[in-house]
């Protein structure tokens, strides 16, 4: 089934951007090879939003983000105690909501253990949908982005369904279609307490006419087994998380001993797309960076993936300073803007098919400069 997929439905998306419409046109089996040469634009993704401007995962900070220009926002979604799918970077929600101050939920503060790590905190799947909407937002990153802690207390919890729905009205009125790019959030420790996350997300999708191979959507993950069970379920392209440390959870699990940086590798590339469609690839390894955070030689991530007809999508591009390599940090403060398009520039001359960004305007106006 995954196989069948085009390279190509992603540009696909960008030329019906022109116009607003619900679906794509069918996707064209033979232009892959035009696509991993990169020579249709690059999308740009608003990393939970527009998350250098607004609190991520908030409905602000997605509508920021497509009004900025971005293709699509990118939503990663854990489950409620009732079992609706919820936009927030992790499951434990002190760090993002004001739930701390909240003393009718004083009692549920818990310690567990999440992919082998012990997390105390709040958990999103102690709580029902209708209680955690009487929580508010607020910014993860407050001593950088002291702005945006201006709009602390503001916003709710979404839903992804909300995501959808602003998504929708956001394109009509720009004429354009805006995607989505969910990510399954510690998928083996969900289905491990009885709330998997990919049959209420399919079934999300298949409400919203939103499954098949040439919608606007990618689903992505760090595990891999889910993405392989999902390869089985549905044509929606399918995208592999890869970091520069570490390895899958479900591999751990499993006893399975590769690393991020073996499926980086060829072989291990090679390994992915006879299941996914392309990788989320963390920066450091398409540019590494040596000890003091200078920029190293490139590796051949990107040509290897391309060679396999695996789009390519890097994270996550940030503006700050201490986000940035070396050679393109401005001054000394770690939390004042560095020269973020000499990064856009260097990446997206790799021929990268998209990039992730908490400032998705200056990817914007990067890719602009192409």
């Amino acid at each position: 089934m995954r196989r069948t997929l085009s390279i190509f439905g992603v540009a696909g998306a960008l030329l019906a951007a022109a116009v607003a419409v619900p679906t794509m046109a069918a996707a064209d089996p033979s232009t892959g090879a035009d696509r991993a040469r990169g020579t249709d634009r690059p999308i740009v993704i608003g990393h939970r939003g527009a998350s250098g401007y607004r609190p991520e995962h908030t409905l602000e900070a997605y509508r920021l983000a497509i009004r900025t220009g971005a293709d699509y926002v990118e939503p990663d979604l854990v489950s409620t105690s009732d079992g609706v799918l919820v936009a927030r970077h992790e499951n434990e929600i002190s760090g993002t909501t004001d739930v701390s101050t909240h003393p009718e939920f004083a009692a549920r503060k818990a310690t567990k253990t999440i992919d082998g790590v012990a997390v105390t905190g709040w958990f999103t799947e102690d709580f029902t949908l209708a209680e955690l909407k009487t929580l508010r937002a607020k910014e993860r990153l407050p001593q950088v982005r002291v702005a945006n802690t201006a709009f602390d207390g503001r916003f709710e919890v979404p839903t992804l369904q909300e995501v959808i729905d602003l998504a929708r009205t956001e394109g009509r009125a720009r004429g354009r279609t805006i995607g989505i790019y969910p990510e399954t959030k510690h998928p083996s420790y969900f289905t491990s307490i009885g709330l998997p996350l990919e049959e209420p997300l399919l079934a999300v999708l298949r409400r919203n006419k939103l499954d098949r191979k040439n919608s606007p959507v990618f689903i992505q993950s760090f595990e891999t087994a889910n993405l392989r069970r999902l390869s089985r379920m549905t044509d929606v392209k399918l995208v592999q998380l890869l970091d520069a440390t570490g390895r899958p959870y479900d591999f751990t699990v499993a006893g399975d001993t590769r690393s991020y940086q073996d499926l980086a590798t060829a072989a291990g590339l090679k390994w992915i797309a006879g299941y996914a469609d392309g990788i989320g690839a963390n920066k450091n390894l398409i540019v590494p960076r040596d000890a003091a955070g200078k920029l190293l030689a490139p590796t051949n991530v990107v040509r290897d993936a391309h060679r396999e007809r695996l789009l390519v999508h890097a994270w996550t591009f940030r503006a700050e300073n201490q986000f940035l390599p070396v050679d393109f940090r401005i001054g000394t403060d770690p939390n004042a803007r560095g020269d973020i398009t000499s990064e856009y520039e260097l990446f997206l001359g790799l021929g990268l098919d998209g990039v992730f960004s908490d400032h998705p305007d200056t990817a914007v106006a990067a890719r602009a400069g192409l």
